[in-house]
């Protein structure tokens, strides 16, 4: 076979999508039966739509779904641009060294795992030892504390969050930053072109397809919030707020054991994130040639 290598580079991740992607779509069936373990997906009755029923009759599902639609709308307004602004001051510093150390040290946090971080923020967040908590008193004020504080977990988490990803998340901008025309940046200097002029006429026209692109991926998974950290960040304080759909998904499923409803709640969110993706692709190429297909 003619470039087989090209094939087998292909090959493994396809391989793992369709194992750990596609196969277990199988089990969403069980949205739409009555699952029992003893008897298995295939022979536990079929109960139709009364667990999506159900889904809207619990008295807290709408504000789990309120909460989950307010981080990610949250993080989306102060995470995906924080990635493009860093990428365009990079951009603009021409000491290498100093460039490389910014990025070391704004990658580092991407490869701290969550447990790690969300010990962090307890930590330094905390009313008895915590940094901020020492800089109040030292100041004459009462320490607070914040992880107990329902109003403060959206702003702790998008926060941590992007702390925790611009730097990795700037790297693609970067490298599309690389490609321009370096003819553009000559030709903006000999008219006399700022530096702010060129980011505004160059650098950012550059990005463009590149940011629409991201900015679709992420509409479409705005209520795929990540479980691990938000449920290691919950305690009894702050869970008016920070109770999300992917949490309640757990709890239910897993500690309550009540598969079938669990998997209707997550088919549901599934559901959405498809609707939102196809209608935001779809308005992205109605006002502009990019768009995912």
């Amino acid at each position: 076979m003619k470039h087989w290598q090209f094939y087998l580079l292909v090959f493994l991740p396809l391989l793992y999508i369709i194992i750990f992607k596609y196969i277990p779509m199988f089990g969403v069936i069980i949205a739409f039966k009555e699952y029992n373990v003893v008897q298995g997906i295939l022979g536990s009755p079929w109960v139709g739509l009364k667990y999506f029923k159900q889904l809207f009759e619990v008295p807290f599902f709408w504000q789990y779904f309120k909460n989950t639609l307010e981080i990610s709308l949250y993080g989306m307004a102060i995470g995906f641009p924080a990635p493009i602004i860093l990428a365009l001051a990079l951009n603009e510093i021409r000491n290498g060294v100093f460039k490389k150390s910014v990025q070391m040290v704004t990658y580092a946090p991407y490869f701290i795992s969550t447990v790690v971080i969300v010990s962090i923020l307890i930590v330094n967040l905390s009313p008895n030892v915590g940094l901020l908590s020492n800089a109040f008193r030292a100041l004459g004020w009462e320490p607070i504390d914040f992880m107990g504080k329902a109003g403060f977990f959206k702003t702790i988490y998008v926060f941590s969050d992007v702390w925790q990803f611009t730097g990795y998340g700037a790297i693609i901008y970067i490298a599309a930053l690389s490609g321009v025309n370096p003819d553009l940046y000559e030709a903006a200097k000999v008219d006399g072109a700022s530096r702010f002029q060129k980011i505004i006429n160059i650098d950012i026209p550059s990005l463009i397809p590149v940011i629409v692109i991201l900015l679709i991926l992420n509409l479409g998974q705005m209520m795929s919030l990540g479980f691990e950290k938000i449920y290691l960040m919950q305690n009894p304080l702050n869970q008016n707020t920070s109770e999300v759909i992917s949490t309640y998904v757990y709890k239910v499923g897993l500690l309550g054991a009540n598969f079938s409803f669990s998997a209707a709640i997550g088919l549901f969110n599934s559901v959405i994130n498809f609707v939102l993706l196809i209608l935001v692709n779809f308005i992205s190429k109605k006002i502009s040639s990019n768009s995912l297909w």
